[in-house]
Order: C-alpha cells, then structure tokens, then sequence
C-alpha cells in the first residue's frame, strides 16, 4: 500500500519587510491583504502540526498544490527553498507552483529556479536550464505515476486565476497515457480547481475544458488540487469511471476564520489496474489549535 499526503496553500509567513521597490507593483494589494486578514489566520505553528502529523502516519510522499509563498519577494521564495529542504528528500516531496508563487512577472521563473527539485519529473534534467519546459512533470513511485501540472501566471492587481494551456494539455494526455500502458496508479497535481464554478470568476482557471478532455481521454484515478482554502470533492468523467477531484484546507489556517482550520488529506492508494482501491482520510487542525484530530475516516463517502 502506497500512502501519498496532500497539503496545499502554505503561505510561509510572517511577511518579510520589502522595499518600496518590491512594493511598487500588484504587490501592494497583497501587502495590503496581509495585514488586514492573513496574518490574522495562517500560522506556522498549524503547518507544524500537520507536518508533524504527516510524519506520525508515515505517508511515502507529501503532494503540495501550491502557494508556497505570499507576495513571491525573493527573500520569501528563498526562506520556501529552505522549508523545503527541511522536509527531507526531493524524492518525497512533490510540488506545483500556484498564483501566489508567480505573484507578478519574473517571479514564477525565479521560484522554480529555488524549488527545481521538487518540481522536476523523473527524467529532467538535474540542472536547472531556463529554456526547458518543467511541466507537466512525471515521477514515478512505487506503483504511482505522479504527473504535476502548472497554472501559475502572473495576473493583474484583484485577479487571481490560472491558465492551462494547449501545449501543456497535449503533453500531460501522453504522459498519463504511457503511465496508464505501463500500470500505473495516476495522480495529477494542479493548483487551481479544474471545475467549474468552483471558485469566484476572477480567481478561475482558464482552460477548465482543456482538462476535462486531458482527464477523460488520458485517464486518470485521482486529482489534487488547492486555492480555494477549502476541504472539496467534485468528479471529473474518466475514460472508465468518474475521477475524484479533491481540494484540501490551507496548511496554515488556524481555528476561528471562515475557513476551515488547516487539514491535509492521507491517501491510501493498492491494488492493480483495473482494480485499484484507493481510500482517503482527513485530518484537521482542533478548535483550539494545538492538535490534529481525524475529520474524516472516507471522504469519498456519499
């Protein structure tokens, strides 16, 4: 039995001091945002918990659906590159980049840059090479095919969305093809909901039929995703069967908002093509903010 975590929106803070500079730009609404309402809800002592938590249930590998960062300022994207190698292995550990992480232009390639291990597929190149395409990546894991795939884009001041693209589509249809001849479990990784109304207009994801199509005629068993800082399960239709599409907390939402407090999903993936079994379990951060409890023993239950 395989058992893959899935995190996501991480929002590594608190916010460094930036410059005037770095603060001329789409990042003064997120600076603003900050310290009117996420300083006052994400916490790093939740993200401790979980990954403390991940740790304890010994799961073979940590899936993390974007957000690392806040405002994408290179002292945060460095201080992500260091959180990540805290976690241990870039074997085990597998990430996609969301909005926040390419928050204005230039800083997408600057994160992948810092974060490279994490989010390169298993036949990348060890370097990192500016002009090389990093996604959709491929790693394979025991009996699971983890395929990451990137929305993240820089938008306009008050929009959030995410765009996947046609070239990105063709290639991810023949990566899960080649993964599903070969007998593999797969799982894709996207920031952005791929479902329709599944998030407010200006923070969608451009391309939703795009990956409706890539899922039901390359296959798939599972999809993860983040940025809604919501617990969600919607289905895709597969090429055999309806595919779940699962949204998961912010890993550093404490108790007390709006949100649900911070929670990550533990899946238990077995079996053979064709007679897969894969289960799920939440657990989330309690009422008072010192302990992860079980949320959830099925999330796939009706």
């Amino acid at each position: 039995m395989f058992k893959l975590a899935h995190i996501s929106d991480v929002h590594l803070g608190p916010l460094p001091r930036l410059s005037i500079q770095e603060l001329f730009s789409k990042r003064i609404t997120g600076f603003v945002n900050w310290h009117r309402n996420r300083r006052k809800h994400l916490f790093a002592s939740a993200l401790d918990l979980l990954l403390d938590d991940i740790r304890a249930h010994q799961a073979d590998h940590l899936a993390v659906t974007g957000d690392l960062v806040n405002l994408a300022s290179g002292i945060e994207i460095r201080a992500a590159a260091a959180w990540l190698r805290a976690l241990g292995d870039p074997a085990e550990t597998s990430v996609v980049p969301g909005n926040h992480d390419a928050y204005v232009p230039g800083a997408y390639e600057k994160s992948m840059r810092a974060w490279y291990d994490y989010v390169r597929g298993d036949l990348a190149s060890p370097q990192w090479q500016e002009d090389r395409r990093i996604f959709p990546y491929l790693r394979v894991r025991d009996k699971v095919a983890i395929v990451g795939c990137s929305t993240a884009v820089a938008t306009p001041p008050f929009a959030a969305s995410g765009f996947f693209s046609a070239r990105q589509a063709r290639d991810t249809v023949n990566m899960l093809r080649a993964a599903g001849e070969a007998g593999l479990f797969r799982v894709v990784m996207i920031h952005h909901p791929p479902i329709r109304g599944a998030t407010a207009f200006h923070k969608r994801m451009i391309g939703i039929r795009r990956f409706a199509a890539v899922i039901s005629t390359g296959g798939a068993e599972l999809v993860l995703h983040g940025h809604t800082h919501l617990n969600t399960l919607h289905w895709l239709r597969g090429q055999v069967q309806p595919v779940p599409v699962v949204g998961i907390a912010s890993a550093s939402q404490g108790p007390g908002s709006i949100k649900p407090p911070a929670a990550y999903n533990l899946f238990s993936i077995d079996g053979s093509p064709g007679a897969w079994e894969l289960t799920g379990e939440r657990f989330s951060l309690n009422r008072t903010g010192d302990a992860m409890m079980p949320e959830s023993v099925d999330i796939f239950a009706p």
